[in-house]
């Protein structure tokens, strides 16, 4: 596993000195914006995570290597790149195998920031329970169920299933908390009317309770869930329109699975003049900051 692990001489030398560090994910970079706002996100994150005392970690697959910290270029590459596959967990060793490029999910991010050492995770929206008859469950939800650490979001994607997704969190005990919040948000959103576990308000109440549980041996991610910045926050009135013609255009160009997800954000952003494209990226931004300061008060 050490071998297969790249990790930069930052990240390495964060992780020996025992300082801060947030884990930041690839996929949003490569598949979840459009060019050139996801390069420039991807660079404003990490600017945001060292502007809060820690130092970032974007994760990615390069050419078949965990690659934990990522430089200029490669950055650029997975921005700019249409060649960059999506890897999720199962997908993990496949990559290595065949020394693909890949961005990670919030999976994979998960799962290759954990061996490295790392604590926290930084991410827009999780996956969820997908909307429909089937039981569509997206690989996020159990490899937070197995998977030792916190992990800072703002609430599911808008998209799926809410209301099964906190259902499944709690039937498979991870702990969600909001930050100076009393519900889940919903992304876009800072109302859902999805209970949360516990509310907190500071970074050392999380990290008491993260350190709780891994006293107790408790496997599971700590969910801390943070809403939307109210100034960019979408109205729910103009969400749901949005998403039911977004649903039917989805439906009407038989447009299912893995590539569902990302084509109802795009059609979301075009069709509310790219209101939900500016909270995504707020929320990111946000997240990135409450993350800094968990992790500063960790190390």
């Amino acid at each position: 596993m050490h071998e297969l692990l790249n990790i930069t001489p930052e990240v390495a030398n964060a992780l020996r000195e025992q300082r801060a560090i947030v884990a930041l994910e690839s996929t949003v970079i490569a598949h979840g914006l459009p060019r050139p706002q996801n390069l420039e996100t991807a660079q404003r994150l990490e600017a945001v995570v060292r502007g809060g005392g820690a130092v970032p970690a974007t994760i990615a697959i390069l050419g078949g290597k965990l690659s934990v910290g990522l430089n200029r270029d490669q950055i650029h590459l997975l921005a700019n790149s249409d060649n960059i596959r999506k890897i999720s967990t199962r997908d993990i060793s496949i990559a290595v195998a065949k020394c693909w490029h890949g961005a990670t999910t919030v999976a994979s991010t998960v799962w290759v920031a954990h061996r490295a050492g790392i604590r926290v995770f930084a991410t827009g929206g999780i996956g969820g329970v997908h909307r429909g008859s089937l039981p569509d469950i997206s690989a996020d939800l159990p490899e937070l169920a197995r998977t030792p650490i916190i992990v800072v979001c703002s609430g599911a994607k808008i998209v799926l299933d809410l209301p099964a997704t906190r259902e499944w969190l709690e039937t498979h005990g991870v702990t969600v908390i909001g930050y100076q919040c009393d519900e889940l948000p919903a992304f876009y959103s800072r109302q859902s009317e999805l209970p949360i576990d516990a509310r907190v308000e500071s970074p050392e109440e999380i990290a008491g309770i993260f350190k709780a549980q891994r006293s107790l041996g408790l496997e599971s991610a700590l969910l801390v869930a943070v809403p939307v910045p109210p100034e960019v926050e979408v109205p729910v009135e103009i969400l749901q329109q949005v998403l039911d013609t977004a649903l039917k255009e989805a439906e009407s160009k038989g447009i299912t699975g893995a590539a569902l997800t990302p084509f109802l954000l795009s059609q979301m952003a075009q069709r509310s003049g790219g209101a939900t494209l500016r909270a995504n990226i707020a929320l990111l931004e946000n997240n990135a900051r409450v993350a800094a300061a968990i992790a500063r008060v960790l190390s």
